[in-house]
């Protein structure tokens, strides 16, 4: 008695458990880390209250979410006096305040820095309720302002 041959249905069958294997394997990878680019551009009118001064300001950030670090370059020009403090602050929606989440060390114009983020400041930060505020002898609170966005 011959025995049918089963070439056909096994390599079928084969192909069909390679394409299951190989979706299953990219379901469960871990997902991509990304890079993230930030801006914020800084003005008296952002602060919460809103000032006059005529100042402005920009900072560029990067957020690693891999490493969770996060890099700034940034600059000011034409405070009221010289700057006594810069930092990231958050969490806060525009036209609300919060606490400091991350010094901005040194502060002279132009700087730059990177800070190591817990995941609670990611997660902040990615929602888009963190903001800059560089401070003067004139505005203690804060003489220019800018959310950071995507």
């Amino acid at each position: 008695m011959r025995r049918p041959c089963m070439t056909t249905d096994m390599t079928t069958d084969i192909g069909a458990v390679g394409a299951l294997t190989a979706a299953l394997l990219l379901a469960l990878a871990p997902a991509s880390a990304e890079t993230l680019q930030l801006k914020a551009d800084l003005s008296g009118a952002s602060e919460v209250p809103p000032n006059q001064s005529p100042a402005k300001g920009a900072v560029a950030a990067t957020y690693d979410t891999s490493s969770k670090v996060l890099t700034w370059k940034g600059n000011y020009a034409g405070l009221s006096g010289d700057a006594t403090a810069a930092h990231f602050h958050g969490p806060a929606d525009p036209g609300k305040n919060a606490g400091v989440a991350v010094a901005i060390k040194p502060f002279a114009s132009p700087f730059e820095g990177t800070a190591t983020l817990t995941d609670a400041q990611a997660a902040d930060l990615m929602a888009g309720r963190w903001y800059v505020n560089i401070h003067t002898a004139g505005n203690p609170g804060g003489e220019l302002r800018g959310q950071l966005t995507k």
